[in-house]
């Protein structure tokens, strides 16, 4: 008679070296007979990436045509280069997961927000409806420009009489002779930043003063970019401006604040 195979009987401490082996060596209760699908624990960081990489992939394969992509470039090895956020990618998947990811997406924020700040710059100005005289020049007038500087008088004790405790001010002083201004017409001056005018490039040490009166061309000093005292708020008397009708000249000093 064929006698019964018989089982070995594993002890107690011999089941849990077993167990602690499989444990070390990734056990996992997947594919046992009797198991459940899906019943194989908790997938690591790095499954979880591979599956969230896989299906970005997927969806920009069916929202994203690489032939439209401004953005994409194959170099000459065959990976790929998003020219955008300047990443190199070895295959198509890898590429399309990477423009649904966050780094790409910001950065097509940023480009989308730079050209709508690029194409509102670039919208031309509305025509002014200023009508512009049109008059015959018969040339630049004469003129006078003299450098011009504060007097501080004192008094016997030594105590400075005049306003003001700093340094001695200094400015111009200008005369333009017009002999045939016409009769309705009276000289103007302003001062123009060195970024207002467009016959010289921009220089941040300079500003230009301007004189005009018809039918005269208009004529520009080039002046130091210091700040000028307001003729309105000096009671000191050194800024001022006069116009005489008589002789035709037109005569104003400016100081430079200190």
């Amino acid at each position: 008679m064929h006698e019964p195979q018989r089982v070995p009987i594993m002890n107690e401490s011999c089941f849990i070296q077993q167990l602690k082996l499989a444990k070390r060596d990734g056990f996992s209760g997947m594919n046992r007979v009797g198991s459940k699908f899906g019943g194989g624990g908790v997938a690591g960081a790095a499954e979880a990436n591979v599956d969230r990489r896989e299906r970005l992939r997927k969806l920009a394969l069916e929202t994203i045509d690489l032939a439209k992509d401004p953005y994409i470039l194959r170099n000459h090895l065959g990976s790929l280069e998003c020219r955008l956020c300047l990443t190199l990618h070895t295959n198509e998947g890898s590429y399309l997961a990477h423009t649904q990811g966050k780094k790409h997406q910001t950065n097509l924020a940023r480009r989308a927000a730079k050209d709508n700040k690029d194409s509102q710059l670039l919208i031309a100005p509305v025509p002014s409806t200023v009508r512009h005289k049109v008059f015959l020049k018969i040339g630049r007038p004469g003129y006078r420009v003299t450098k011009v500087r504060e007097r501080i008088d004192y008094d016997h004790l030594g105590q400075r009489l005049s306003e003001g405790d700093g340094p001695p001010r200094e400015g111009l002083m200008v005369q333009v002779h017009l002999p045939q201004i016409k009769d309705d017409v009276m000289p103007r001056r302003r001062f123009m930043s060195a970024w207002e005018q467009r016959k010289e490039p921009p220089n941040r040490t300079y500003q230009y003063l301007i004189v005009a009166a018809e039918p005269y061309e208009t004529i520009a000093f080039r002046i130091p970019a210091r700040e000028i005292e307001d003729e309105a708020e000096d009671r000191t008397g050194w800024n001022w401006s006069h116009w005489d009708p008589d002789t035709k000249q037109y005569s104003f000093q400016f100081m430079f604040r200190t």
